[in-house]
């Protein structure tokens, strides 16, 4: 999580990568972010990164390529690197470092046929866009809940065979088991591991039940709530306390793909010696 200040994109020569991903940046950010480019041993910009880049709404016609040595280093807050097989150029200051390894879509061979260099820097140009989306959405995330503990369930079709297999991976037996589930507590790892059955469902590598923190106690929970309303994320149950199997206070949320999140605070004495005889779990929103 960062916040906005000058970019500036490095690569060797300043005519392809680092030339898009200053392109792709201004149109991303106008003036929000100053953004620049530059490179070790500048050349000229590429006639195909100018024609991919106008494919997408971008005019490289009249950038040039300049020099790293040319850069105030004073007015730069962010250097991203682009180099993947070269050597990176160096660049003096306290700005915050990002390295972005991708392919030079260039090359020298004329034997190379021009469709098959319009889809390498096309492929470039898609990888800085991915990347650049990543950065964009870190910027000014808004304030969050204060995690102590990270917590993971998982579905599985055998829980014997699963334990075993996760006990051998954590170096550890679970902290408790029953029959539907088996809970590994790693203290010194802050993990919270669940093995849950998998009721009938089919499971696949992309299977994930829930994830989870775990943060202070039940004003924590709370909070949590507020900030989440206040970055408008999906709620898909607000807070409440539940007494059946592992009392606890908790929201829950989704993430853009629907996975669940939890975030739980352990019940403390006095809030256990008051749990209903009903069981039915306690709205605290």
């Amino acid at each position: 999580m960062h916040a906005a200040s000058p970019i500036l994109f490095l690569c060797v020569a300043n005519s392809a990568r680092s030339q898009m991903a200053e392109g792709l940046a201004r149109k991303l950010f106008g003036a929000r972010i100053v953004v620049q480019s530059a490179g070790s041993k500048p050349s000229t910009v590429s006639p195909y990164a100018i024609e991919v880049m106008r494919e997408v709404g971008v005019d490289l016609g009249a950038h040039h390529a300049k020099s790293v040595d040319t850069i105030d280093p004073a007015g730069v807050g962010t250097v991203i690197t682009l180099c993947a097989e070269e050597v990176c150029p160096a660049f003096l200051g306290k700005a915050r470092r990002i390295h972005w390894p991708i392919q030079d879509p260039a090359s020298k061979d004329a034997a190379i046929p021009r469709d098959e260099m319009l889809a390498r820097f096309r492929a470039a140009r898609d990888q800085i866009q991915a990347r650049l989306d990543v950065f964009t959405a870190l910027l000014d995330v808004p304030a969050g809940p204060e995690p102590r503990e990270f917590h993971a369930s998982v579905r599985v079709k055998d829980l014997a065979r699963s334990t075993r297999f996760y006990a051998w991976l954590l170096g550890a037996e679970p902290k408790e088991w029953t029959h539907r589930y088996a809970t590994f507590v790693r203290p010194e790892l802050t993990t919270n591991f669940v093995l849950v059955v998998a009721d009938g469902k089919d499971l696949h590598h992309d299977t994930l039940y829930h994830l989870g923190i775990a943060v202070s106690d039940k004003a924590a929970v709370i909070r949590a709530f507020e900030l989440a309303k206040a970055a408008e994320l999906v709620v898909s149950k607000p807070p409440r306390t539940t007494w059946r199997g592992t009392p606890l206070h908790e929201l829950w949320l989704e993430d853009p793909d629907g996975n669940l999140v939890e975030i739980y605070a352990r019940l403390t004495p006095g809030e256990l010696s008051e749990k209903p005889d009903s069981l039915e779990p306690t709205p605290l929103a």
